[in-house]
């Protein structure tokens, strides 16, 4: 009879080694490497029932709707609601209110469409009660479950059939015949695939939590997100009341989209417009600040860019990127050095998007030129001023997408002009908004910095 035998497996990629190591060399991770023992598989295994391949144009479609909630920021990064038998991830920082939120969503589900088993692992049944009742929640249709064996989970789930189930967290159900502890990388690799498939075969869909590691991943074997349907990451700063939901895995939607809740008494609340809150506290006239209409997803949204630039102390200047692409400020400052004659060699320039946002896409380049250029000459930006384009190497300005509906929203919240490269052909501008055409980031610069 084969003996069982051990092994240490990373606890990032589930890469095996005969012996301890402190880096691994598949993921290059220190210190992840877990002593686990694995026993030999049995030698007489009952096969798996067969599946017959069927034709695609013969499958029925399913038209079976989704669980749209009255959270719309929710449905948003979802892709429109829930769809059901999927699996969805959702990660964030400890304490960032990722139990709020999914509590909100079944308490919601159990209210109007039908039972909600809600498993915890780490909090008593008198826990998730308090907050409960923080949230308003009456608990009708939605059943605590504190428990960590898959098996009796999925027991439960079969005999309670509910509309939604959530687990909470994922690193902490374990199966019994599986030697590894809970949390390990074949736990937790093991357990997702089980309830991926109850789910499918169900047809009920599952949120399940996920902690992450101290560079905002999430904790576990990479396989992990590529197994399930969704990951969602909640996001915010610890001094913030907002936070930001993502979406950097969805099958069933953009992963573009942005969600944004603010904290409260009575738990997360979504914010309906974006843009106003997080230019409500920006001031008139400022120095080195250039509000830029951004595009998430599906939906427009202004942010205000900051830059500060001083004499450096040192050798060598610092360059500090909050928000923005730290590459993509080094080629917007070379080329404010080299095409329009800033001095910038020695001079320390940080630049943050406020709100905690962060902006990736090109369209945000001449804001950030135009923040830049604003500290270093002393010079202020007119406060009813949107920049929009895509800076080139050479100096010259790029048209972007979605410029109708990027000016649409700034001319709601009373911005008067944009400066902005010339549109594509075809393209109809709104009429309650002036566009100032620049080719040039020096034209840019000279039209756009007040004197």
């Amino acid at each position: 009879m084969p003996r069982s035998r051990t092994v240490f497996v990373c606890q990032q990629c589930g890469n095996e080694s005969p012996k301890w190591l402190g880096r691994c060399p598949e993921c290059n991770q220190w210190n992840t490497y877990v002593e686990t023992v694995v026993s030999p598989a049995p030698t007489a295994a009952r096969a798996a029932p067969s599946t017959a391949a069927q034709e695609l144009s013969r499958l029925p479609t399913n038209s079976e709707p989704r669980l749209v909630l009255h959270l719309t920021e929710f449905n948003r990064v979802l892709g429109g609601g829930i769809v059901p038998g999927s699996m969805v991830l959702l990660g964030g920082d400890p304490g960032i209110g990722k139990s709020t939120l999914l509590l909100e969503v079944a308490g919601m589900i159990a209210q109007r469409e039908g039972k909600v088993l809600y498993v915890s692992g780490e909090e008593s049944a008198h826990q998730i009660k308090l907050r409960a009742d923080r949230l308003g929640l009456r608990g009708e249709g939605l059943f605590f479950l504190p428990e960590t064996d898959l098996e009796n989970i999925i027991e439960r789930g079969e005999e309670i059939s509910p509309q939604l189930m959530v687990i909470d967290s994922i690193q902490t159900v374990h199966i019994s015949g599986l030697t590894s502890a809970a949390g390990s990388v074949s736990q937790v690799r093991e357990c997702t695939s089980r309830l991926m498939q109850w789910a499918k075969a169900s047809n009920t869909p599952i949120f399940i939590v996920g902690h992450v590691t101290k560079d905002g991943s999430i904790a576990g074997p990479h396989t992990l997100e590529h197994i399930v349907d969704a990951v969602l990451y909640l996001e915010g700063e610890s001094f913030s009341s907002y936070r930001l939901l993502r979406s950097a895995k969805n099958r069933f939607g953009s992963t573009n989209e942005l969600g944004v809740f603010e904290m409260q008494d009575k738990g997360l609340v979504e914010v309906p417009n974006p843009s106003q809150v997080f230019l409500s506290q920006r001031s008139q006239g400022a120095i080195g600040s250039v509000i830029v209409p951004t595009i998430e997803g599906t939906r427009p949204l202004l942010v205000e860019i900051q830059a500060l630039t001083s004499p450096t102390s040192f050798g060598l200047p610092r360059r500090n990127a909050n928000g923005v692409d730290y590459n993509r400020l080094l080629m917007i400052i070379a080329v404010l050095t080299k095409r329009t004659r800033l001095t910038l060699g020695n001079q320390d320039i940080i630049v943050n998007v406020a709100g905690g946002i962060r902006v990736n896409e090109p369209a945000a380049d001449l804001g950030i030129a135009l923040a830049i250029a604003s500290s270093f000459r002393n010079a202020s930006i007119s406060p009813d001023l949107v920049a929009i384009g895509e800076v080139g190497l050479s100096g010259e300005l790029r048209a972007v997408s979605q410029i109708e509906k990027r000016l649409a929203e700034a001319a709601k919240l009373g911005f008067k002009s944009c400066l902005l490269p010339p549109p594509r052909k075809g393209g109809k501008l709104p009429h309650d908004i002036e566009p100032v055409e620049v080719n040039s980031l020096s034209q840019a610069l000279r039209l756009g910095l007040q004197k």
